[in-house]
């Protein structure tokens, strides 16, 4: 039977969702350095932060996901359905579309730059920005070489933004027919995730969808075909619907997460290794180790997971005051305008010859300080407001006024 809550808001949950968002910061600051295909590229590539990347790299975006969900169970039980829907199509597609057409096209135009200085014989040709961005808007640059084409309009990092507001809808239309949806899912997540289950039925799902569905669906990020994307991250959306209230599973990840941070962290050497070992192009692998370690990977993944969630509940639940409610509200800002901010930073920053600790310290702090100049700007101007995720409402909220979150 699940147990009756009284809980109506986890600061536990919005301090994992900022941390998350910030990692993903520092993250893509460290896609400018390893080797890595990405928009842009340091003249000098870093192997050796590879295994450190693949330190999040399996969970980061599957926990934003669960925490998305979460957020969402919260608002799912203030208001019906139709306001549930009109409110994230509010808050999730202007920003999309903002940042589709004004703040991630430098990223391709910059990634143009650099494809065009690498190879000086590229049927490529570095418009000026204004030439570019009208190619870029309707969709007429014709940016090909040797087979591979870059497409635009496109959302780059913003994919995320997209999926959670089909993920979102879909979920409306499930409440439709089920209006105790996050009932039924919380009692049935309390019966299924008790004793090693909490740990061991995610990771089979896990390792399930990488064993069967990875190998004919790989990542794309363009809704359409990207099949294994969608059935982790789904699941982990719909996963946090249904935790978001439940004390007792709480308690339960609370109670394993000494042992799932053991296991995460012997999941990653694992899998950092191997992915170290294997990571030449042409590399192949015995078909048994990649199932092995899709399994490892499985594990790292889920247990990473729950040990955040379980340091996050012992020790963040109490946590709340100005510093979260400004947090939460900004890093929604943050996350639109984060990976721009480093790929053009990066590009110039490249061209100074600075020693490589300095020029990355540089460009983490740059980046940090522009996402919260931007947001100090963005949340006084009520019409540019909506377009970077925030509501109308004054720039200081009131202080018994729950933040609303992406």
């Amino acid at each position: 039977m699940t147990r009756v809550t009284s809980l109506d808001r986890r600061h536990d949950l919005d301090w994992i969702r900022v941390g998350a968002f910030f990692l993903l910061i520092l993250y893509h600051t460290g896609m400018f350095y390893v080797p890595w295909d990405w928009h842009v590229k340091t003249p000098h590539p870093v192997e050796a932060l590879e295994p450190l990347m693949q330190l999040t790299n399996p969970w980061r975006l599957t926990l934003l996901f669960l925490v998305s969900g979460a957020a969402t169970r919260f608002m799912a039980d203030r208001t019906s359905v139709g306001r549930l829907t009109t409110s994230r199509i509010a808050r999730l597609l202007p920003p999309l579309l903002f940042a589709m057409f004004v703040i991630v096209p430098p990223q391709s135009y910059y990634e143009i730059v650099e494809h065009v200085a690498a190879n000086p014989g590229a049927p490529v040709a570095v418009d000026s920005y204004g030439v570019f961005w009208r190619k870029y808007a309707t969709a007429s640059g014709n940016w090909c070489d040797q087979g591979e084409c870059l497409i635009t309009p496109t959302w780059n990092h913003m994919w995320f933004v997209a999926y959670l507001l089909v993920y979102s809808l879909v979920l409306a239309l499930m409440l439709l027919v089920l209006p105790k949806l996050g009932d039924r899912l919380q009692g049935g997540l309390e019966r299924l995730l008790k004793g090693a289950g909490l740990l061991i039925w995610p990771v089979v799902f896990l390792a399930a969808t990488r064993i069967f569905l990875l190998p004919r669906f790989e990542i794309t990020h363009d809704l359409v075909e990207d099949w294994y994307n969608h059935a982790v991250s789904f699941a982990a959306f719909l996963l946090g619907f249904g935790l978001a209230k439940s004390e007792v599973l709480k308690a339960r990840l609370i109670e394993a997460r000494w042992t799932a941070l053991t296991l995460a962290i012997l999941c990653w050497a694992g899998w950092a290794s191997y992915a170290w070992i294997y990571r030449a192009d042409d590399a192949n692998p015995p078909e048994a180790l990649r199932i092995v370690m899709r399994c490892v990977y499985a594990t790292d993944q889920w247990c990473a997971i729950a040990a955040i969630l379980g340091f996050g509940a012992k020790h963040l639940s109490d946590k709340g005051g100005p510093v979260l409610r400004y947090l939460t509200l900004g890093v929604f800002p943050f996350y639109i305008v984060h990976q721009t901010l480093i790929v053009v930073m990066a590009h110039n920053l490249a061209k100074l010859g600075l020693p490589q600790v300095l020029e990355g310290a540089i460009l983490v702090a740059a980046t940090f300080a522009g996402c919260f100049a931007t947001y100090e700007i963005v949340r006084r101007i009520p019409g540019v407001r909506a377009l970077f995720g925030l509501k109308g409402q004054p720039a200081a909220a009131p202080a018994n006024r729950p933040p609303a979150v992406a």
